[in-house]
């Protein structure tokens, strides 16, 4: 595989191909053709020799050039890759130590295990760049919502595709008792986004009380323009959520907004959260008067703050008891978180 003319042009075209197929820069996949084509050199040439390969990024044209560093005479421990300043005399008119002689050395024909050699060089190199570009895009998006296609399941986990790339929503991360077949469109929140050593992880979350949050943004606009703002969210998930909301324009009543037209913008995040009920709560910055609202449905009748145990004792009648606590204690304890 001696670089032709006839190959070089195929060499340029091949790293736009590549490139444009990965998404990524034309000149990092050239970057990795260099590298590989200079390893290739120096299994030929010898390992102590500094190779190094340059491929125009017109003609497609490869230079191979052997580097020498211009070192004092009695520090010389490699003479294929240093050389001493009498000797780089004929190279440079006035060489100076740490300067670089640079000569041209013949291109290397490629043999069937130098090019293997090559070809999984730039395979590594695309595919650390293909990661680093995934990681880019994903970082910036995490705490949003984002659409995928389920991919397959693995131990209860779920591998979505989500574009460029894969999510993982993890069993413990799905609603209730949630199953998918391949090729179900799911919508989850970007929890995470790693760098791991097998690549960038992205994880997602369906139970997250931020995925609900989100889902209000997108179903209420006043949320979205910031005229409401969601203060506090607490979820038991699949089950019950309750959700405080604050506005900041007295002519606009939160609750009536998230609630919707007959209930038409809480109805959907609802179908989204497999059913889960929803209490949407006025915020207030007074604390009992709060816990008040949160206990709703449940009415009560005294509220003792106890600010130095930071403890809050909560009175009901007697026939709203139940309703207070909640099935398995609930109510109180989304009303507590």
């Amino acid at each position: 595989m001696a670089i032709t003319s006839a190959n070089q042009l195929e060499l340029l075209q091949t790293a736009e191909a590549v490139a444009r197929e990965k998404m990524i820069d034309p000149d990092l996949v050239i970057q990795a053709m260099e590298d590989s084509l200079a390893r290739a050199a120096k299994s030929r040439y010898g390992a102590e020799m500094d190779i190094r390969v340059k491929i125009d990024r017109k003609t497609g044209r490869a230079s191979f050039t052997r580097v020498r560093t211009v070192t004092e005479d009695d520090l010389v421990e490699n003479h294929h890759a240093q050389i001493t300043v009498k000797q780089a005399k004929s190279y440079l008119a006035d060489p100076q130590i740490g300067d670089e002689v640079i000569d041209e050395v013949p291109p290397v024909d490629l043999g069937r295990i130098a090019a293997q050699s090559a070809k999984q060089v730039i395979l590594q190199k695309v595919r650390e760049a293909e990661r680093d570009r995934q990681f880019e895009e994903f970082k910036d998006r995490k705490g949003t919502i984002i659409n995928g296609a389920v991919k397959r399941e693995e131990y209860g986990n779920v591998i979505v595709d989500i574009g460029r790339g894969e999510g993982i929503l993890r069993r413990n991360e799905k609603i209730g008792r949630e199953a998918y077949r391949i090729g179900d469109r799911i919508r989850c929140y970007i929890k995470d986004v790693r760098r791991e050593a097998r690549g960038p992880q992205v994880f997602l979350s369906r139970t997250d009380p931020q995925f609900m949050a989100e889902l209000f943004k997108m179903e209420v606009p006043e949320i979205y323009d910031g005229i409401i703002e969601i203060k506090a969210v607490a979820r038991d998930p699949g089950s019950r959520a309750k959700i405080a909301v604050v506005s900041y324009d007295n002519s606009i009543d939160p609750v009536g907004a998230c609630v919707g037209m007959r209930g038409s913008r809480v109805q959907a995040v609802v179908n989204e959260l497999q059913g889960e009920k929803i209490d949407i709560i006025p915020w207030n910055e007074d604390v009992p008067t709060f816990l008040v609202n949160a206990l709703q449905p449940a009415e009560v009748s005294k509220v003792v703050l106890d600010e130095d145990a930071e403890r809050i004792e909560v009175v009901v009648p007697d026939d709203q008891l139940s309703l207070a606590i909640g099935r398995r204690g609930q109510n109180v304890r989304l009303a507590s978180q």
